[in-house]
């Protein structure tokens, strides 16, 4: 018979034993010696006021063998859910680390606590993915923004779509709440468009693709360049317009120009925008949007963070192809350019998709771990929560600030270039022995 380990009680010994329900003392079992019966499971008491046990056979149980359960509730939580009453005074802080105890409030306060008391670290890279129509529900304003303008994201990759809807905030056009269920085809017919619970005239659509298309025919887009420097030039026009409208902090845009944070879309074809951007083709428009360099561009971020003894942390806000562009960085790192790397120190994830239907939407940092993109060492420092981020990231927004101390602007879209060189002298030298 194997002796427990540590301070393990009697009933907690390895080796080919059975146990009784009393735990009085574990049986070896053998071929010549069959195993003795279980004790009868106690029967039901004939009143319903008749306890199931008395105190005074809980308490031989424990005489019999003390610590059980307290042994492994000791190693696998010390902490009890005995939260205070929720009151008029209750503050969202206090809300949130007394009151989010379990299930996905539970993962929602490890979030929370997550970005603000690690990822927020002066010596942490925070790349943020954005998927899902989070700014036509006003989050770029009322949660990105704010985030930006703190410090609290150092770079993005975000669906075109967010981008494009954004832009409609800083040219002053109306997005209207409202309920799902209407009737479509009366939409149809008055030239409102719907996202789920969201309504507006479809003259949005129109006046931003006019904005577009003429912000786009200027000598300085004509040339091929990432994505980066692409919203870098819009952002740019739109932080001038929020000035000279009033309308400061209402475009994820404007402040990311303003606080120097790249910007990278993953597809930029799938959107509006890259819908615009290829009717000017047409045009003759010498503007192309280069997703190769993007590649290495947003790798570079990261190889360079890590080269100065940074940490990286992602945080995940929806899946798809942004949330696969943010993490892929590693393996781009490590696999195809063979430079010494461990993956992301920090995975923040709020997703509503599940793990096993095979998508990356669902996949989680253990699976994310096996291809590089999550550091193994790093695996407690990961958190998944399974929410609608229009939920989980005001939440998290408000956490964050009420927490922790605005941090200094990287300006990683200044320094950029510079990332970018490093990376490709790195990779030059050990596949071609030159820098």
């Amino acid at each position: 018979m194997v002796e427990g380990r540590g301070l393990a009680p009697a009933c907690f010994t390895a080796g080919p034993v059975s146990f009784n329900l009393t735990c009085s003392r574990p049986a070896v079992v053998s071929a010549a010696m069959p195993p003795p019966e279980e004790p009868p499971f106690p029967a039901l008491p004939e009143s319903p006021d008749t306890p199931l046990a008395s105190p005074t056979s809980v308490e031989a149980l424990r005489q019999e063998c003390p610590g059980r359960a307290r042994y492994l509730l000791d190693r696998i939580s010390q902490k009890r859910i005995d939260p205070p009453a929720i009151t008029a005074g209750t503050d969202l802080g206090e809300l949130i680390e007394q009151a989010f105890l379990s299930y996905n409030a539970g993962r929602l306060r490890e979030a929370c606590k997550l970005y603000a008391e690690k990822m927020l670290a002066d010596d942490v890279v925070v790349g943020v993915s954005l998927a899902g129509a989070l700014t036509p529900a006003g989050l770029g304003k009322s949660s990105i923004v704010p985030l930006i303008n703190a410090g609290f994201i150092d770079w993005i990759v975000s669906t075109g779509a967010n981008l494009y809807h954004d832009t409609h905030f800083a040219l002053g056009m109306e997005m209207h709440q409202s309920r799902p269920g209407l009737d479509d085809h009366q939409l149809r017919d008055h030239q409102v468009i719907r996202i789920y619970d969201i309504v507006f005239d479809a003259e949005n659509l129109y006046g931003t693709d006019r904005f577009y298309r003429t912000l786009c025919r200027g000598e300085e887009f004509q040339k091929t360049m990432g994505t980066p420097e692409f919203h870098n030039l819009v952002g740019k026009y739109l932080a001038q317009l929020e000035d000279q409208t009033g309308r400061n902090g209402s475009s994820l845009l404007a402040a990311a120009y303003r606080a120097g944070v790249p910007i990278f879309t993953s597809s930029p074809g799938d959107s509006s925008i890259g819908m615009n951007l290829a009717a000017l083709q047409l045009e003759g428009s010498r503007l192309s949007l280069d997703p190769l360099k993007d590649v290495n561009d947003a790798a570079a971020i990261v190889f360079h963070a890590k080269q100065q003894e940074e940490k990286s942390a992602v945080m995940l806000l929806g899946g798809g192809s942004p949330k696969n562009f943010l993490l892929q960085t590693e393996p781009q790192i490590q696999e195809v350019l063979g430079l010494p790397e461990a993956g992301h120190d920090y995975f923040l994830q709020v997703t509503d998709a599940r793990p096993d239907t095979g998508g990356l939407s669902g996949a989680t940092p253990q699976e994310a771990m096996t291809w590089g993109k999550v550091d193994p060492a790093k695996l407690p420092d990961t958190v998944t929560c399974y929410l609608d981020t229009t939920v989980a990231l005001p939440l998290m927004t408000a956490y964050a600030l009420r927490t922790r101390r605005p941090r200094t602007h990287r300006r990683l879209m200044d320094r950029l270039p510079i990332s970018s060189a490093l990376l490709a002298g790195r990779y030059r030298g050990r596949r071609f022995g030159a820098s």
